[in-house]
């Protein structure tokens, strides 16, 4: 399971940087900060610390691809600190409702990049409707491409 998650999130990763360079409106490039300070506020959920980040900053475009490089290199040593028997590990944590939740960190990784999936979407609509190209971020295209 550990490399398949290494392999997701080096998806994750190229898709937000794709999403990052055509986020072409200011809906789209608030969505893709929030995608990124999502990913920061799981990052210290899992380390047991508090967030670095709120998880609706209003980060620009040059903010944005400086935050996404960070949470990669992140994701790569929480993957390389848990090893396989480390992803069954759970967190316990209080979610934005005030709710104390436990999640295994296989989970919380599987959710990541399914948060982020979902938000490039909406980012991606956003784009189109205002008469402009999304990023062609399916994850086949990834692969078809050579990009993870």
């Amino acid at each position: 399971m550990l490399t398949r998650l290494r392999r997701l999130l080096r998806y994750d990763d190229w898709a937000n940087r794709e999403a990052l360079a055509a986020a072409a409106t200011p809906r789209a490039l608030g969505l893709m900060a929030h995608i990124l300070g999502a990913e920061w506020l799981w990052l210290s959920r899992l380390r047991g610390q508090p967030a670095p980040a709120p998880v609706w900053p209003e980060w620009d475009a040059r903010r944005c691809t400086l935050e996404a490089a960070g949470v990669q290199q992140e994701w790569e040593r929480v993957l390389d600190a848990s090893g396989e028997g480390g992803l069954q590990r759970s967190i316990d944590y209080v979610n934005s409702k005030g709710e104390r939740w436990a999640s295994t960190v296989e989970d919380v990784l599987l959710h990541v990049v399914l948060h982020s999936a979902y938000h490039r979407g909406q980012a991606a609509a956003n784009v189109r409707e205002s008469g402009q190209e999304p990023a062609y971020t399916d994850y086949i295209h990834a692969v078809r491409q050579g990009r993870i």
